[in-house]
């Protein structure tokens, strides 16, 4: 049995399914946060327990943070900031003239 990997199916239905597009397209920001977050713990080298010790919660409170499930406050994105050794910083960029 042949394993797919999880970015090759996604690049397939990105091409070929305009509904499946449409949908990740409208999470794409929210998909970009989670993924600055997790690339910051990495960086930091820090496991989410000790991200949850820094921030003085809990690591179910980080998993949650990181899978998506909640919007953090920008409070909660700057003491994150703060517990992985990075600077926050919010910035608003243009839309184009056709939507994107």
């Amino acid at each position: 049995m042949k394993t797919i990997r999880a970015d090759e199916i996604h690049a397939r239905e990105m091409a070929e399914d305009p509904e499946y597009r449409a949908a990740y397209e409208a999470l794409e920001e929210e998909f970009a946060l989670i993924t600055e977050m997790i690339k910051a713990r990495a960086r930091s080298q820090l496991s989410q327990a000790e991200i949850a010790s820094r921030m003085g919660t809990t690591e179910s409170a980080i998993s949650r943070l990181e899978s998506g499930r909640t919007k953090p406050s920008t409070r909660t994105l700057e003491r994150y900031a703060q517990a992985t050794g990075h600077k926050l910083r919010i910035h608003f960029e243009p839309i184009s003239k056709d939507g994107t």
